[in-house]
């Protein structure tokens, strides 16, 4: 059942680098930074996942 859990988590993680990335485009300015690009949204949005992924994992068990 994990192959299918993995799968099913692909629509999410490209919804939320794209949510990412628009929400971040409405805060860059009034914080005086760049915008980013898909690709970088993409690449913080996989970090978070892995850096949370264990902690969500370790909670379910609890």
């Amino acid at each position: 059942m994990g192959y299918f859990r993995i799968m099913a988590a692909i629509p999410g993680f490209f919804l939320s680098s794209f949510f990412f990335m628009l929400l971040w485009g409405v805060i860059a300015p009034k914080i005086s930074v760049d915008s980013i690009s898909y690709v970088t949204s993409m690449l913080i949005t996989i970090t978070l996942w892995i850096a949370v992924a264990p902690l969500a994992a370790v909670g379910r068990r609890k």
